[in-house]
């Protein structure tokens, strides 16, 4: 018995240790707050990551404009595109388990829908579809009517409804020969989601909760909407009204995306499960848990395409670099290298996500108001808490 008490006694004082040798993050909310009436925003978070730990957060502000509801570290911010990055890394883990490959094509994953598909759509690659070189055209009204049809089906899941949109567009030629140039399309990263669901005979949702998001202890981490319906438990995402006044978006049908678009960009999760995830990446395989091997990595950490330069691009969507399998690839003026970063709106909120392997380091931040202000915002506290933070070198 005084054995057993010896190790308990010594299991304890070792814990206690780790918690010494691993502070808390320092506060940020001294630098994100002067942002809220500067920007107008109602809320804006920020974490920064270096060698695996969060070594600074924060998170300021009210989940709904108008109201007097604070935000916490643990609230859910909706991530947008950067959800893209999450499907990348799924087919990543899919390749290794050998249910589909990086050159698997949409006309081998839907075999039941070749018929009357159009031929370059039927030849579109898996890793053309994550690199927005599918030739896939760019979202408009006939995609979205569409997406909006497809819950007048009955009896349809999400990976169903997916499959069923397929069916709906495969006639469609593509805007460009597959391979050819870079073209931001969500209906792309819909359809490669659709292919990962055919080859390991789960819904997309399912499978990034289970594969990514329990194996890193992204707790918090869920699909939609950020808040439960009927609740403001999470920072409402935010319209900006034609006068410039902000409408909160409580969680219903209008709350995000259209769901079969998850694929593209429907993920949330807190500012410290973010920069968890970030911190992830920026370890390039240097630390746990191993999702997957390093040559697959590798390839999601590498250039596929250069990207034309656009300085009137909409908040969320990429303004220049190049891009690889879920991440944009950049070097800022600040950034002393490349970066991988990415950004994610569903047209009422905003986030950004920037990664650095070379430096092990990583930053993230978001807010619930979703246009150029807020563009303007997070991109400025990117900069500042890089320039603070990054190590020399």
């Amino acid at each position: 018995m005084r054995r057993r008490t010896t190790m308990i006694g010594t299991a304890a004082l070792l814990a206690t240790t780790q918690a010494v040798a691993q502070p808390p993050p320092a506060s940020l909310d001294a630098t994100l707050r002067p942002t809220l009436a500067r920007f107008g925003l109602p809320a804006v978070a920020g974490a920064v990551v270096l060698q695996g730990r969060v070594v600074a957060a924060g998170a300021v502000g009210t989940r709904r404009a108008g109201a007097d509801i604070p935000v916490t570290l643990t609230d859910r911010f909706h991530i947008g595109s950067c959800t893209k990055a999450f499907t990348a890394l799924l087919a990543g883990i899919l390749v290794e388990a050998g249910r589909i490959r990086w050159d698997s094509s949409v006309g081998e994953a839907f075999p039941d829908l070749r018929a009357g598909m159009d031929s370059g759509l039927a030849g579109v690659t898996l890793a053309q579809l994550l690199s927005h070189t599918g030739g896939v055209s760019p979202d408009d009204d006939a995609i979205i009517r569409v997406l909006l049809a497809a819950y007048g089906e009955d009896s349809l899941n999400l990976d169903a409804m997916r499959r069923w949109v397929i069916g709906q567009l495969r006639t469609r030629p593509l805007a460009s020969a597959p391979g050819t140039r870079f073209a931001y399309a969500n209906l792309g990263y819909m359809i490669a989601g659709a292919m990962l669901e055919a080859a390991a005979g789960a819904t997309w949702e399912e499978l990034v909760l289970a594969r990514i998001a329990g194996p890193l202890g992204l707790a918090g981490a869920g699909i939609g909407p950020q808040s439960t319906m009927g609740r403001v438990d999470a920072p409402l995402g935010h319209v900006v009204r034609p006068d410039g006044s902000l409408l909160a978006m409580l969680a219903g049908p209008n709350g995000d995306v259209p769901a079969v678009y998850g694929p593209a960009g429907a993920a949330h999760l807190s500012i410290l499960d973010f920069a968890a995830w970030a911190g992830w990446h920026a370890g390039a395989g240097r630390r746990g848990p191993a999702l997957v091997g390093g040559e697959t990595l590798r390839r999601l950490h590498t250039r596929v395409v250069e990207m034309p330069a656009r300085p009137d691009a909409a908040p969320g969507t990429p303004s220049g670099g190049a891009y690889g399998l879920g991440w944009g690839f950049i070097e800022m003026p600040f950034s002393r290298g490349e970066v991988m970063l990415h950004t994610g709106s569903n047209s009422m909120n905003l986030a950004m996500v920037m990664v650095q392997p070379s430096r092990d380091f990583a930053v993230v931040v978001a807010t619930n108001r979703p246009d150029g202000r807020a563009d303007e915002a997070l991109k400025a506290l990117q900069e500042a808490l890089f320039r603070e933070f990054a190590p020399a070198g």
